[in-house]
């Protein structure tokens, strides 16, 4: 029997996974589709290979999250580029978001205001910032379940910064309101993307803590692995092999049902035992296969983040060295919103990420690997059917396209590979429902102490990823897999300590 079987093999899984195999916890990690990564995943066609979702690591130097992560389960520090921030274009000017602090400082009031509650706005992000991130690496845990998750945040959080958990009730739009800036379009422009691309969430709404945290991730650290997503999978799933890990690609898990100690996990005809489970799926996809196991309490968060899903494009080019000129101040990564009045999606704000010169793993030597993508509602692509599907990825592609060329006037023009991911893509290719990405769009109401819990419904069964807290992105799903993690052993131990009582026959007669 598998100690633990794990289902999906995103960064969430993998993550838990080596964890705890690298503790001597066997495991199983099954996965429906032919390589490992969901929405940290790539997709290789014509000799180029393409971040598909994610297109950095955040908090992956040797002292963040991921760092430490790395460092746990026996792997050497990233091989990669750790990027100096990127370049902002809005529709007036362009900014500077780099990493170091001071930079970074001196460009915000230069390019988005210097007055006094510029300064004092910006004071309290870089507060939050400088409290909740070291927090979170000394495992902050959300939500609060009992005395321990209570007793383990007081000790991640330094006194001096307890103040700041007033904070929790306020989302980004109160702290614009609170400092006079609530119609300050450029810097509006500025945070609404750098939050919707990092906690999925509109600038209006979305919870301030966890938004100061998004849009300080420059400062926590972007990296590009070599080779990308390809070159940074294969490094785990060898290091996964290498600890004894059992990886089952192309299996999809149809059903599990069971109990602590006695679960079983079901893929094709063939049913696997396993004492725990982690479902590392969005919290709808594990309801469909362990309808059992979730219990009823899963529903109302399903119900309520029904209408907060959200989904992507991404337009994937292989391209001539050529057409990334002109160089932008060094910066091969690029935020960009064409227009202050227009929603946000659909190419009005988009990332662009380039391969490297030197990485010839994403593009053969003289070609780069160009990532372009865009978020977008579900219900655009859901009714497109044949040729108007088609239509509507031609006109996207075009879009996208076209607004990417302010950066770099000649990108695509002799493109080997020009394709685009829709959700049908996603949904396609990962599994996930609607191809819905990135967990719920963050509010007061599903965030924090709102969010999903990971051991919802019978106990031995896990949830992991980014439906549960704290959501998008790679560093998020590394800090979520550490609590799981922790929590199957805690689980485990307690297992050995006091195994399960069994009836015993009493002897008859006197003694």
């Amino acid at each position: 029997m598998t100690e633990v079987a794990i289902v999906g093999g995103g960064l969430s899984g993998m993550a838990v996974a080596l964890l705890l195999q690298a503790r001597g916890v066997s495991t199983m990690l099954f996965e429906a589709h032919s390589r490992l990564g969901g929405c940290a995943g790539f997709y290789a066609r014509s000799g180029f290979s393409f971040d598909i979702g994610a297109t950095t690591l955040v908090d992956f130097h040797e002292e963040g999250l991921g760092g430490q992560w790395l460092q746990d389960v026996g792997l050497p520090p990233l091989a990669g580029e750790f990027l100096p921030g990127y370049l902002a274009w809005l529709p007036d000017r362009t900014v500077e978001v780099a990493r170091d602090p001071l930079t970074w400082a001196r460009e915000r009031l230069a390019c988005l205001g210097s007055t006094d509650r510029h300064v004092a706005f910006w004071r309290l992000l870089d507060d939050l910032a400088d409290a909740f991130w070291p927090a979170t690496r000394r495992g902050l845990r959300m939500p609060l379940r009992s005395a321990a998750d209570l007793w383990q945040n007081w000790r991640a959080l330094k006194a001096r910064d307890l103040p700041l958990l007033r904070y929790l009730g306020w989302s980004m739009g109160d702290a614009l309101d609170r400092h006079g800036l609530g119609q300050d379009t450029a810097l509006k422009g500025l945070l609404s993307m750098m939050i919707e691309d990092t906690v999925h969430a509109q600038l209006g709404t979305a919870p301030l803590i966890n938004a100061a945290l998004g849009i300080s991730i420059r400062g926590a650290g972007l990296a590009r692995p070599v080779g990308g997503m390809r070159g940074f999978w294969r490094s785990l799933a060898a290091r996964y092999v290498e600890l004894g890990g059992r990886l089952k690609l192309m299996t999809p898990v149809e059903h599990i049902e069971g109990r602590l100690g006695a679960f079983s996990v079901r893929a094709g005809m063939q049913s696997y035992p396993a004492s725990q489970v982690v479902c590392a799926l969005p919290f709808q996809a594990a309801q469909r296969i362990a309808p059992g196991c979730v219990g009823p309490g899963l529903e109302r968060y399903i119900t309520r983040d029904a209408k907060a899903q959200g989904g992507g494009l991404v337009l994937c080019l292989g391209v001539p060295e050529a057409e990334l000129l002109p160089a932008h101040r060094g910066h091969r990564h690029h935020q960009l919103l064409q227009d202050y009045g227009s929603p946000l999606g659909n190419g009005n704000n988009m990332f662009i990420s380039a391969s490297a010169a030197e990485d010839t793993l994403s593009a053969p030597a003289g070609w780069r690997a160009v990532m372009v993508s865009t978020h977008c509602e579900l219900s655009d692509w859901e009714a497109a059917e044949g040729a108007g599907y088609q239509h509507a990825k031609a006109a996207a592609t075009q879009r996208l396209l076209s607004f990417a060329r302010r950066v770099y006037p000649e990108l695509g023009s002799q493109a080997r590979v020009m394709e685009l991911g829709t959700p049908r893509s996603y949904e396609r290719f990962t599994g996930r429902p609607r191809g819905a990405i990135g967990g719920a769009r963050l509010s007061m109401t599903n965030s924090n102490q709102h969010a999903v819990p990971y051991d919802i419904g019978r106990r031995g069964f896990w949830l992991a990823g980014d439906t549960t807290w704290p959501g998008l992105g790679t560093v998020a799903c590394v800090l979520g897999a550490r609590h799981v993690a922790d929590g199957v052993r805690a689980l485990a131990r307690r297992r050995t300590a006091c195994p399960p009582r069994t009836a015993q026959r009493l002897p008859i007669g006197p003694r």
